[in-house]
């Protein structure tokens, strides 16, 4: 039970009923709680107690069994929620209409108001043949309101307070992380494919600095071979990394699908690249280089793990379409 405390001035007692102490406790009444909820995704909000969908701030207009589809679908976020399921929640038994066709122009005019698509959905997916999935991010703020009851003999106009507001996120469906704010992953992805970038265009500067270092720890035909592959890798790496910069740059939608599909090259790339610090092993000594060695190969994992978090929602599938 939470136990809420109001501070009273002085000037709103006579001297006779000023309280002994300037701070009254008061109690929340169980009867009288009630929870508002606030669903936020992208520049919309959806207050679920008011029945109204917002877009930066700002109303719009969707009918009553529209708002309840969207309403059931974002409550279960990131799971299909099954024909079936919304006949029961929101068309019941003894209501004669079409239900199919009812259910497709609600979804019509769900997308309509987003914005969103069918074909290319970034809001409301449809599931063939089992129903609709929510695939964006949602956050969850949920604001608890009590009636109080006040001790000490308050007044009755006194007794409605504000006692709690919580403001929770919701957890990435696959991932069971907090969701982030896009734009501070997207400079993280960033940041990444520039230093792979400076990694390649350094190699390449210093190509017989390499090589004689190479020479220097392994036998000749070896040391040619990974210069060569500084060389390729190198001359391959810098297109690759230059359109993940301005992929990430433009906001590219398609980034996550594209990046799945090249995440077993880049995967092999980074992994070769890791043992880069090694080509420094005379400056920077044997612990320092197995360290950076160690970061380097957990990074491309890293940065699968962003783009999900960045472009799940863009994806054609559920969100973990990476582990597939």
């Amino acid at each position: 039970m939470i136990v809420g405390e109001r501070l009273m001035t002085n000037d709103r007692f006579s001297n006779d009923e000023r309280p002994r102490h300037d701070t009254l406790r008061a109690r929340v009444m169980p009867s009288s709680n009630r929870n508002v909820g606030l669903l936020r995704f992208g520049v919309f909000e959806v207050d679920l107690a008011a029945g109204e969908l917002r877009k930066n701030g700002v109303r719009i207009r969707l009918q009553e069994q529209p708002f309840q589809v969207l309403a059931a679908l974002l409550e279960n976020a990131g799971e299909i929620v099954t024909r079936d399921a919304l006949r029961e929640k929101i068309w019941p038994a003894d209501t004669f209409v079409d239900f199919d066709h009812s259910l497709n122009t609600a979804v019509n005019k769900i997308r309509e108001s987003l914005g969103d698509s069918a074909s290319s959905p970034r809001f409301v997916e449809t599931v063939a043949r089992r129903g609709y999935r929510f695939v964006a991010p949602v956050t969850r703020a949920s604001i608890n309101i009590a009636t109080v009851g006040i001790a000490d003999g308050a007044t009755a106009a006194d007794s409605g307070a504000l006692t709690l507001t919580v403001s929770e996120p919701l957890l990435h469906p696959d991932l069971h992380v907090p969701i982030p704010r896009r734009s501070v992953v997207r400079t993280l992805f960033g940041l990444v494919q520039v230093m792979y970038l400076v990694f390649y265009v350094s190699g390449l500067a210093h190509l017989r600095d390499a090589e004689r270092v190479a020479n220097n720890f392994v036998p000749g035909w070896t040391a040619l071979f990974i210069v060569g592959a500084v060389l390729v890798t190198g001359a391959v790496g810098i297109p690759l990394r230059l359109y993940l910069i301005s992929a990430v740059a433009f906001d590219f939608k398609g980034l996550g699908v594209n990046f799945a599909r090249l995440f077993p090259f880049v995967l092999a790339l980074d992994q070769l690249w890791a043992i880069a610090p090694f080509l420094l092993l005379p400056e920077i000594g044997i612990g320092l280089a197995f360290a950076a060695t160690a970061a380097l190969l957990y990074v491309p994992f890293a940065e699968r793990t962003l783009v999900r978090l960045a472009y799940a929602s863009y994806l054609p599938g559920p969100p973990d379409a990476f582990t597939r």
